[in-house]
């Protein structure tokens, strides 16, 4: 019987990721046996993330309720990884000197060494050795029929808002032999549909043999190993959106009709201060190519809403673009000073219920054009990954369309389980679609 592992993931799908393959490490090298209770843990992980406001403070709220079972059990193993561990470091045991090892997310192929020390400060690694990261994975395990496949991590762009940069470091791109061999297993395996995940995913960028692969090389050859059915890729950045990458939604029909594209804003004087080097009409310009190559194609986004430096213009600007890209589901918050960014040092401009109050003009609009997507699909034939039971009815399986909505129909044969099935929508929820399976 192996040691029982308890581990919570925190944040983006880079973090699930990463868990994911923590797991697949641990289970090699330490025999480890995941369970889904943390009062049963001989190991207990948290794999943290700082991209929001309070998010150490959770972190360490979390801690204070672990002690306790550490209390009871003074053999508990307790790790904190992820960004929240970049970020803090050895300060982490200052305020809870219970916890035994700390990592990044660089460095989570170290974890049973670092399990293994006595030593405290030894058991501390927060480095970035991305690359000895890559060469240390193991081939995947399948966990259903659509898997996360890393191709690169950190990210070069400091945007001034963003604490990536200093938690994951700069960008490092996998090498492509990896990143195929990932994909062929995980077919192999049965999964249907991968998702390309990195800070900046199409950044990536290897010099092979002379010639310079990107994100788009990466869809196309991928699109070719059989089983490999629907291609994914996020989180993208507007400037890295290739004439090669756009040009690749002719010719792959496996790459799926929606795109995640953060904006920001919509004023050319907040994305100055963002640092986020394109326009209002560059984007705009992106969108509108994208659209003419693929008129079906969704576009969801990430909006900061109530920048140090937005006034009411700025914000009318990002109401503009929203409602001229009409943007499929997207998210949206208010800004939030992240230590040791260069935004976290400028003014405010507005109060809080300003910003309140644009967030809510800015999320009842994009709801309502997500609504509007969602209905237009009623009466219609969708292809859809079958990806589990219902979470609300066990007769009922969900499946996925390829603009990313979760469908819920009743079933007859459970062997439709991650298959690509044609499905009837006969009814747009809040927030999922009703549907029947279609036969001819």
């Amino acid at each position: 019987m192996g040691t029982k592992l308890y581990i919570k993931t925190y944040g983006c799908q880079m973090n699930e990721y990463d868990t994911q393959k923590t797991v697949e490490i641990l289970k090699k090298e330490k025999n480890i046996e995941l369970t889904q209770s943390p009062d049963d843990a001989e190991i207990i992980l948290l794999n943290t993330c700082s991209i929001r406001e309070k998010a150490e403070e959770k972190v360490y709220s979390e801690l204070g309720r672990i002690n306790k079972l550490k209390e009871m059990n003074p053999n508990l193993k307790i790790g904190v990884g992820g960004c929240v561990a970049s970020q803090e470091g050895e300060n982490i045991f200052k305020r809870a000197p219970y916890v035994d090892l700390i990592f990044g997310p660089q460095t989570l192929h170290k974890v049973p060494e670092l399990l293994d020390q006595e030593d405290k400060i030894k058991a501390v690694d927060v480095s970035f050795p991305i690359e000895e990261k890559f060469d240390s994975l193991l081939l995947p395990e399948a966990s259903g029929p659509s898997s996360f496949v890393s191709i690169m991590e950190g990210c070069s762009k400091f945007c001034t808002f963003c604490v990536v940069p200093y938690t994951r470091g700069e960008e490092v791109s996998r090498k492509p032999r990896q990143i195929f061999d990932e994909v062929a297993r995980l077919a192999e395996q049965g999964v249907k549909e991968i998702v390309f995940v990195g800070q900046n995913v199409n950044s990536y960028k290897y010099s092979e043999s002379g010639r310079i692969l990107g994100l788009a090389d990466l869809i196309q050859i991928s699109a070719e190993i059989n089983g490999i059915e629907r291609i994914r890729y996020t989180t993208s950045h507007p400037l890295d959106m290739t004439n090669d990458l756009v040009e690749i939604y002719k010719y792959v029909p496996q790459l799926v009709d929606h795109l995640h594209l953060p904006v920001q804003s919509g004023s050319d004087k907040v994305l100055l201060d963002m640092k986020r080097n394109y326009s209002f009409d560059d984007y705009l310009s992106i969108i509108h190519r994208l659209k003419q190559i693929r008129p079906s194609i969704k576009i969801s986004s990430d909006f900061i809403v109530g920048f140090p430096t937005e006034t009411k213009e700025d914000f009318e600007m990002t109401m503009s673009l929203v409602n001229e890209v009409k943007f499929d589901a997207s998210f949206s918050f208010i800004f939030s000073a992240r230590p040791g960014t260069p935004a976290a040092k400028l003014a405010d401009r507005s109060t809080l219920d300003e910003k309140k109050e644009r967030l809510y003009e800015l999320q009842s609009r994009l709801n309502d054009f997500q609504a509007a997507y969602s209905k237009e699909l009623e009466g219609t034939i969708q292809r859809c990954l079958v990806t589990d039971l219902s979470k609300k009815n066990s007769r009922e399986m969900q499946a996925r369309t390829e603009c990313n909505r979760v469908v819920n129909f009743h079933f007859q044969n459970p062997n439709i389980l991650g298959k690509l099935v044609d499905i009837k929508i006969d009814e747009a929820l809040s927030n999922s679609l009703k549907g029947t399976l279609f036969t001819q």
